[in-house]
């Protein structure tokens, strides 16, 4: 959430970036209610000290005054409570201001390519789809996953799913032996201030799965916990850094277009992902995020995999992001390249909604920390790219060597 002493005093500069984003947002109405609201205070504050002027004087005369003025006193704090909810709703349909170094563009075509690693593989046969490859080594059943579930469900079967554990134990054990992060086990529903202090309510609400009975919200990613391990702290000076990361199941709704990304296992409603999390001092997140980029890169470099990583243009920025960059791996089965990690600076943004501060001394003022996340990595894409990558002649897979002692085998056949 932008600070609203902000969006007052740099306006133009909020609705440049918000154009820059090709998006909109409440502007002219947060303005408004702003003024407003300003006006009511100023002459609240008046009638409070009408209010103690007529307090000291007992006659009855005053004294009338006096509760006449209470009267007025109590409507208006109702209607400036009534105007702050207001001008909260509106703040949170705001997103975050793009970071000045991202380049501005009108959508995803324009995301420059700043690091490409490995090289595609030279087949001597026509490369199959994992699709293809699921079903004919009997690891991926799509008839009982729409039997269980429904559509854009699926089940994966022996060496399938143990390929898939294997590649969630490798993540998690990598990140946290050499690159220095805490795993965490978090819930996969929370509640709804967590959605509320990540971003994703209320502008998305509708991609996500929620029981009402209970206002239990089933998590899209592990950002969502994360952000919120700290809400509503105060984190004591010497501890920032703070590195977390976690395996979760993830849950979206994936409203798309008919027909589109509909075979295979590229999207569904549930997948799981190893999330990489951090809270730092806010003159030193890009620097964070860069090595947080590095990390995720560094699961593709282990596996073998031919990748590419962009930078964020504004238009394909996410909600809360102020700069990104996605990573995406060469499935040369499907043709194309797979997004298989996003990682962003979210700057304060998360933590005003979140309200997660620290003190960078022991006597200093409070100051709201920076967010940063990002998929380190995502299934089932990275899947996807071993098993397209990985396939042999004889629709064999190899298993990439950093995963054989997990799954205990060379070859799924």
């Amino acid at each position: 959430m932008l600070d609203l002493k902000f969006i007052r005093e740099n306006i133009e500069l909020v609705r440049q970036a918000v154009a820059d984003r090709g998006t909109d947002a409440p502007l002219d109405e947060i303005i408004s209610l702003d003024t407003a609201r300003r006006r009511q205070i100023l002459e609240l504050e008046d009638l409070r000290h009408a209010r103690k002027e007529a307090a000291r004087d007992r006659e009855q005369a005053d004294k009338e005054v006096g509760r006449d003025l209470r009267v007025q006193i109590k409507t208006l704090e109702d209607e400036v409570r009534s105007l702050d909810s207001q001008l909260q709703d509106l703040l949170l349909q705001v997103p975050n201001l793009p970071h000045p170094s991202i380049p501005v563009g009108k959508d995803e075509s324009e995301n420059p390519v700043v690091r490409m690693w490995g090289e595609a593989r030279k087949f001597d046969f026509t490369p199959a789809p994992h699709w293809k490859l699921g079903e004919t080594l009997g690891i991926i059943d799509f008839e009982r996953g729409v039997k269980l579930s429904g559509s854009r469900f699926y089940v994966l079967k022996g060496l399938g799913a143990r390929l898939q554990r294997a590649i969630i134990s490798f993540m998690l054990e990598l990140h946290t032996t050499k690159h220095g992060y805490q795993e965490i086990y978090p819930p996969f529903m929370v509640k709804r201030e967590c959605m509320v202090g990540s971003g994703n309510l209320p502008k998305f609400a509708d991609n996500l799965y929620h029981d009402e009975e209970d206002d239990l919200w089933f998590v899209p990613t592990a950002e969502v916990p994360l952000t919120n391990m700290h809400r509503d702290e105060i984190i004591m000076p010497g501890s920032l850094p703070i590195y977390y990361v976690a395996y979760t199941a993830c849950f979206r709704r994936e409203k798309m277009s008919a027909g589109k990304d509909t075979r295979g296992i590229k999207r569904g409603h549930q997948f799981d992902k190893v999330e990489l999390y951090k809270f730092t001092e806010p003159d030193k997140s890009n620097d964070e995020l860069e090595k947080m980029v590095a990390n995720a890169e560094h699961v593709c470099q282990k596996l073998g995999l031919p990748y590419h990583t962009k930078e964020l243009c504004t238009a394909d920025l996410g909600f809360a992001s102020t700069k990104s960059y996605d990573i995406e791996m060469w499935a040369p089965g499907c043709g194309e390249w797979l997004e298989v990690s996003s990682c962003s600076n979210c700057g304060d943004f998360q933590a005003r909604r979140a309200n997660i501060r620290y003190r960078p001394t022991p006597d200093a003022k409070p100051r709201f920390v920076h967010t940063l996340n990002g998929s380190g990595l995502a299934l089932p894409r990275v899947l996807i790219a071993i098993m397209e990558n990985y396939q042999q002649a004889d629709g064999t897979i190899l298993v990439p060597e950093v995963l054989q002692g997990y799954v205990g085998e060379k070859v799924v056949r």
